[in-house]
Protein backbone atom coordinates (compact mmCIF):
# COMPACT_ATOMS: atom_id res chain seq x y z
CA UNK A 1 0.00 0.00 0.00
CA UNK A 2 1.20 3.16 -0.67
CA UNK A 3 1.89 5.87 2.01
CA UNK A 4 -0.32 8.95 1.18
CA UNK A 5 0.85 12.64 0.61
CA UNK A 6 2.33 14.48 3.80
CA UNK A 7 0.25 17.37 4.83
CA UNK A 8 1.80 20.52 4.26
CA UNK A 9 0.19 23.49 6.02
CA UNK A 10 2.13 26.43 4.64
CA UNK A 11 0.86 28.62 7.64
CA UNK A 12 2.70 26.42 10.56
CA UNK A 13 6.05 25.82 8.91
CA UNK A 14 6.60 29.08 7.27
CA UNK A 15 9.28 30.38 9.15
CA UNK A 16 10.95 26.63 8.62
CA UNK A 17 10.26 27.37 5.21
CA UNK A 18 12.23 31.34 5.19
CA UNK A 19 14.91 29.68 7.08
CA UNK A 20 15.84 27.18 5.02
CA UNK A 21 15.26 28.77 1.70
CA UNK A 22 17.85 31.40 2.73
CA UNK A 23 20.31 28.53 4.25
CA UNK A 24 19.71 26.81 0.45
CA UNK A 25 20.77 30.13 -0.95
CA UNK A 26 23.92 30.20 0.83
CA UNK A 27 25.01 26.68 -0.57
CA UNK A 28 23.60 27.26 -4.08
CA UNK A 29 25.45 30.56 -4.32
CA UNK A 30 28.95 28.50 -3.86
CA UNK A 31 27.76 26.19 -6.40
CA UNK A 32 27.04 29.01 -8.63
CA UNK A 33 30.25 29.79 -8.01
CA UNK A 34 32.35 26.50 -8.32
CA UNK A 35 30.04 25.44 -11.73
CA UNK A 36 30.61 26.22 -15.71
CA UNK A 37 27.55 27.51 -16.84
CA UNK A 38 25.10 25.39 -18.35
CA UNK A 39 22.18 26.86 -20.67
CA UNK A 40 18.86 27.71 -19.24
CA UNK A 41 20.93 27.68 -15.76
CA UNK A 42 20.93 24.25 -15.21
CA UNK A 43 24.37 24.33 -13.85
CA UNK A 44 23.14 26.30 -10.61
CA UNK A 45 20.43 23.86 -9.90
CA UNK A 46 20.17 21.00 -6.72
CA UNK A 47 19.21 17.55 -7.24
CA UNK A 48 16.79 15.23 -5.03
CA UNK A 49 18.65 12.35 -3.65
CA UNK A 50 16.99 9.52 -1.35
CA UNK A 51 17.96 11.52 1.60
CA UNK A 52 17.63 14.74 0.36
CA UNK A 53 19.31 17.55 -2.19
CA UNK A 54 22.66 17.72 -3.24
CA UNK A 55 24.25 20.25 -4.81
CA UNK A 56 26.08 17.50 -7.45
CA UNK A 57 30.03 17.31 -7.96
CA UNK A 58 31.53 21.08 -7.94
CA UNK A 59 35.11 20.94 -9.18
CA UNK A 60 37.94 23.10 -6.90
CA UNK A 61 41.23 23.59 -8.11
CA UNK A 62 41.80 19.79 -9.42
CA UNK A 63 39.43 18.63 -6.62
CA UNK A 64 35.50 18.36 -6.10
CA UNK A 65 33.15 19.22 -3.69
CA UNK A 66 29.66 17.88 -2.86
CA UNK A 67 27.44 19.31 -0.25
CA UNK A 68 24.26 17.35 0.52
CA UNK A 69 21.14 18.54 2.76
CA UNK A 70 20.26 15.66 4.82
CA UNK A 71 16.65 15.37 5.65
CA UNK A 72 16.64 11.77 7.27
CA UNK A 73 19.14 12.74 10.27
CA UNK A 74 18.63 16.58 9.58
CA UNK A 75 22.53 17.56 8.24
CA UNK A 76 24.35 19.54 5.78
CA UNK A 77 27.26 17.04 4.71
CA UNK A 78 30.29 18.50 2.71
CA UNK A 79 32.36 15.39 0.87
CA UNK A 80 35.33 16.44 -0.58
CA UNK A 81 36.86 13.93 -3.52
CA UNK A 82 40.38 13.87 -1.22
CA UNK A 83 38.15 11.66 1.17
CA UNK A 84 37.67 14.52 3.91
CA UNK A 85 34.37 14.98 5.25
CA UNK A 86 32.67 17.58 7.42
CA UNK A 87 28.87 17.99 8.67
CA UNK A 88 26.73 20.81 10.41
CA UNK A 89 23.59 20.01 11.96
CA UNK A 90 20.07 21.22 10.93
CA UNK A 91 18.79 22.90 13.59
CA UNK A 92 17.19 26.28 14.60
CA UNK A 93 19.48 28.98 13.86
CA UNK A 94 19.82 32.65 12.55
CA UNK A 95 21.01 32.52 9.04
CA UNK A 96 24.22 34.35 9.85
CA UNK A 97 24.96 31.62 12.23
CA UNK A 98 25.11 29.38 9.44
CA UNK A 99 26.36 31.32 6.76
CA UNK A 100 29.46 31.97 9.35
CA UNK A 101 29.89 27.71 10.30
CA UNK A 102 29.39 26.45 6.56
CA UNK A 103 32.35 28.87 5.55
CA UNK A 104 34.03 27.69 8.72
CA UNK A 105 33.55 24.06 7.78
CA UNK A 106 34.58 24.81 3.51
CA UNK A 107 38.07 26.74 5.29
CA UNK A 108 38.58 23.60 7.27
CA UNK A 109 38.66 21.85 3.81
CA UNK A 110 40.66 24.27 2.27
CA UNK A 111 38.13 25.58 0.11
CA UNK A 112 38.09 29.10 -0.39
CA UNK A 113 35.53 31.06 -2.61
CA UNK A 114 33.31 34.22 -2.45
CA UNK A 115 29.76 34.81 -3.26
CA UNK A 116 26.86 37.72 -3.02
CA UNK A 117 25.48 36.80 0.48
CA UNK A 118 22.11 39.20 -0.41
CA UNK A 119 19.08 36.69 -1.10
CA UNK A 120 18.32 35.96 -4.50
CA UNK A 121 14.44 35.92 -5.69
CA UNK A 122 13.71 37.39 -2.34
CA UNK A 123 11.62 39.97 -2.10
CA UNK A 124 12.89 42.62 0.87
CA UNK A 125 15.71 39.98 2.34
CA UNK A 126 18.27 41.03 4.83
CA UNK A 127 21.89 39.95 3.84
CA UNK A 128 22.51 35.95 4.57
CA UNK A 129 25.58 37.36 6.82
CA UNK A 130 23.80 39.61 9.25
CA UNK A 131 20.44 37.95 8.61
CA UNK A 132 19.39 37.07 12.95
CA UNK A 133 15.55 37.53 11.78
CA UNK A 134 15.35 34.04 10.48
CA UNK A 135 16.44 31.45 12.65
CA UNK A 136 13.59 28.62 12.88
CA UNK A 137 13.51 24.83 11.67
CA UNK A 138 11.22 22.14 12.26
CA UNK A 139 12.67 19.01 11.19
CA UNK A 140 8.82 17.11 10.16
CA UNK A 141 8.14 19.57 8.39
CA UNK A 142 11.11 20.00 6.43
CA UNK A 143 10.92 16.10 5.87
CA UNK A 144 7.44 16.50 4.81
CA UNK A 145 8.48 18.77 2.48
CA UNK A 146 10.88 16.81 1.02
CA UNK A 147 9.07 14.20 0.57
CA UNK A 148 6.37 15.83 -1.33
CA UNK A 149 9.59 16.82 -3.92
CA UNK A 150 10.81 13.01 -4.19
CA UNK A 151 6.79 12.13 -4.81
CA UNK A 152 6.51 14.92 -7.62
CA UNK A 153 9.58 14.16 -8.98
CA UNK A 154 8.40 10.12 -9.86
CA UNK A 155 5.23 11.73 -11.19
CA UNK A 156 6.94 14.24 -13.12
CA UNK A 157 9.61 11.51 -14.62
CA UNK A 158 5.99 9.35 -15.69
CA UNK A 159 5.29 12.68 -17.69
CA UNK A 160 8.89 13.03 -18.88
CA UNK A 161 9.22 9.78 -20.39
CA UNK A 162 6.98 10.53 -23.70
CA UNK A 163 9.15 13.77 -24.59
CA UNK A 164 11.76 13.39 -27.31
CA UNK A 165 12.43 16.65 -27.85
CA UNK A 166 15.20 19.00 -25.79
CA UNK A 167 13.88 19.15 -22.16
CA UNK A 168 15.54 19.95 -18.59
CA UNK A 169 16.63 17.55 -15.76
CA UNK A 170 13.73 17.43 -12.89
CA UNK A 171 15.52 20.25 -10.90
CA UNK A 172 15.79 22.00 -7.83
CA UNK A 173 15.84 26.17 -8.27
CA UNK A 174 17.12 27.44 -4.31
CA UNK A 175 16.82 30.69 -5.89
CA UNK A 176 12.67 30.66 -6.44
CA UNK A 177 12.53 27.31 -4.52
CA UNK A 178 10.61 25.09 -6.73
CA UNK A 179 10.65 22.20 -8.12
CA UNK A 180 11.00 22.32 -11.88
CA UNK A 181 11.18 21.04 -15.31
CA UNK A 182 10.89 22.44 -18.64
CA UNK A 183 10.18 21.02 -22.52
CA UNK A 184 11.48 23.25 -25.68
CA UNK A 185 9.60 23.55 -28.46
CA UNK A 186 13.18 24.06 -30.46
CA UNK A 187 12.32 27.66 -31.16
CA UNK A 188 13.56 30.85 -29.78
CA UNK A 189 11.96 33.20 -27.62
CA UNK A 190 11.44 37.13 -26.97
CA UNK A 191 13.69 38.57 -24.82
CA UNK A 192 12.15 38.90 -21.53
CA UNK A 193 11.97 42.64 -20.50
CA UNK A 194 12.27 44.01 -16.66
CA UNK A 195 13.80 40.56 -14.98
CA UNK A 196 17.28 39.91 -14.22
CA UNK A 197 19.76 38.82 -16.64
CA UNK A 198 19.76 35.04 -15.22
CA UNK A 199 15.94 34.82 -16.37
CA UNK A 200 16.20 36.45 -19.51
CA UNK A 201 19.06 33.44 -20.17
CA UNK A 202 16.66 31.11 -18.73
CA UNK A 203 13.66 32.10 -20.45
CA UNK A 204 15.34 32.42 -24.11
CA UNK A 205 14.11 29.64 -25.67
CA UNK A 206 10.66 28.49 -26.38
CA UNK A 207 9.20 26.47 -23.33
CA UNK A 208 6.84 24.83 -21.47
CA UNK A 209 7.28 24.73 -17.32
CA UNK A 210 5.79 22.57 -14.46
CA UNK A 211 6.65 22.65 -11.11
CA UNK A 212 5.69 22.41 -7.19
CA UNK A 213 6.31 25.46 -5.09
CA UNK A 214 5.32 25.79 -1.21
CA UNK A 215 3.47 29.32 -1.79
CA UNK A 216 6.68 31.26 -0.22
CA UNK A 217 6.81 35.23 -1.68
CA UNK A 218 8.12 34.86 -5.17
CA UNK A 219 11.12 37.66 -6.42
CA UNK A 220 7.97 40.14 -7.36
CA UNK A 221 6.91 39.90 -4.02
CA UNK A 222 3.27 38.04 -4.37
CA UNK A 223 2.72 35.46 -1.19
CA UNK A 224 0.51 32.34 -2.70
CA UNK A 225 0.28 31.68 1.24
CA UNK A 226 -0.57 27.46 0.38
CA UNK A 227 1.70 25.10 -1.52
CA UNK A 228 0.98 24.24 -5.21
CA UNK A 229 1.95 23.11 -8.44
CA UNK A 230 2.24 25.00 -11.19
CA UNK A 231 2.45 25.41 -15.14
CA UNK A 232 3.31 27.93 -17.39
CA UNK A 233 4.37 28.58 -21.00
CA UNK A 234 7.29 31.61 -22.25
CA UNK A 235 5.91 33.27 -24.60
CA UNK A 236 2.48 32.30 -23.03
CA UNK A 237 0.56 31.48 -26.75
CA UNK A 238 -3.37 33.22 -27.38
CA UNK A 239 -5.83 31.66 -25.56
CA UNK A 240 -3.69 30.26 -22.70
CA UNK A 241 -5.68 32.44 -19.64
CA UNK A 242 -9.36 31.24 -20.82
CA UNK A 243 -8.42 27.56 -21.54
CA UNK A 244 -9.73 24.65 -19.43
CA UNK A 245 -7.27 22.81 -17.38
CA UNK A 246 -7.43 19.05 -15.02
CA UNK A 247 -8.18 17.92 -13.48
CA UNK A 248 -11.07 19.91 -11.13
CA UNK A 249 -9.80 22.41 -8.54
CA UNK A 250 -7.20 23.74 -11.65
CA UNK A 251 -6.96 27.38 -12.83
CA UNK A 252 -5.17 30.12 -14.35
CA UNK A 253 -3.72 32.57 -11.48
CA UNK A 254 -3.85 35.79 -13.27
CA UNK A 255 -1.48 37.98 -10.48
CA UNK A 256 1.08 34.77 -10.66
CA UNK A 257 0.49 34.58 -14.78
CA UNK A 258 0.67 31.02 -14.25
CA UNK A 259 -1.97 27.72 -13.87
CA UNK A 260 -2.65 26.67 -10.36
CA UNK A 261 -2.86 23.37 -8.67
CA UNK A 262 -3.38 23.65 -4.75
CA UNK A 263 -1.57 20.89 -3.23
CA UNK A 264 -4.77 20.32 -1.09
CA UNK A 265 -6.66 19.42 -4.13
CA UNK A 266 -3.67 16.61 -5.25
CA UNK A 267 -3.62 15.07 -1.32
CA UNK A 268 -7.75 14.89 -1.14
CA UNK A 269 -8.07 13.59 -4.48
CA UNK A 270 -8.80 9.53 -4.78
CA UNK A 271 -5.00 9.06 -6.60
CA UNK A 272 -3.14 12.24 -6.08
CA UNK A 273 -0.52 10.79 -8.72
CA UNK A 274 -2.92 10.75 -11.30
CA UNK A 275 -4.42 13.77 -10.47
CA UNK A 276 -0.91 15.32 -10.56
CA UNK A 277 -0.18 13.39 -13.82
CA UNK A 278 -3.51 14.68 -15.58
CA UNK A 279 -2.61 18.16 -14.84
CA UNK A 280 1.17 18.16 -16.35
CA UNK A 281 -0.22 16.39 -18.92
CA UNK A 282 -3.43 18.72 -19.75
CA UNK A 283 -1.42 22.15 -18.81
CA UNK A 284 1.08 21.02 -21.70
CA UNK A 285 -1.44 19.84 -24.38
CA UNK A 286 -2.77 23.21 -23.87
CA UNK A 287 0.49 25.29 -24.27
CA UNK A 288 1.92 23.09 -27.19
CA UNK A 289 -1.64 22.81 -28.85
CA UNK A 290 -2.18 26.91 -28.44
CA UNK A 291 1.75 27.41 -29.61
CA UNK A 292 1.70 25.60 -32.69
CA UNK A 293 4.33 23.22 -31.01
CA UNK A 294 5.59 20.34 -33.61
CA UNK A 295 4.10 17.34 -31.27
CA UNK A 296 4.17 14.76 -33.84
CA UNK A 297 8.43 15.48 -34.16
CA UNK A 298 8.65 16.17 -30.10
CA UNK A 299 6.36 13.48 -28.61
CA UNK A 300 6.24 9.48 -28.80
CA UNK A 301 2.61 8.29 -28.63
CA UNK A 302 3.31 5.23 -27.30
CA UNK A 303 6.44 4.75 -25.78
CA UNK A 304 7.82 0.87 -25.86
CA UNK A 305 8.74 -0.12 -22.35
CA UNK A 306 12.20 -1.88 -22.56
CA UNK A 307 12.37 -5.29 -21.46
CA UNK A 308 15.53 -7.57 -20.77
Amino acid sequence: MREPWPALPYEDWRDTCDTLHLWMQIVGKVKLALSPFQNEYWHAAFHLTARGLTTGVMPYRGRSLEVQFDFVDHNVFLHASDGQTKALALTARPVADFYADFFDVLAALAIEVSIDPRPSEMPNAISCDIDRAHASYDAEYARRWWEILLRTQTVMERFRSSFVGKSSPIHFFWGSFDLAYSRYSGRPAPLMRGVPRFMQIAEDQENFSCGFWPGNATASGIEFGRPAFYAYSYPEPDGFKTATFAPEGAYYDHKLGEVILPYDVVLASEDPDEALLKFFRRSYEVAATLGNWDRAALEVRKPEVARR
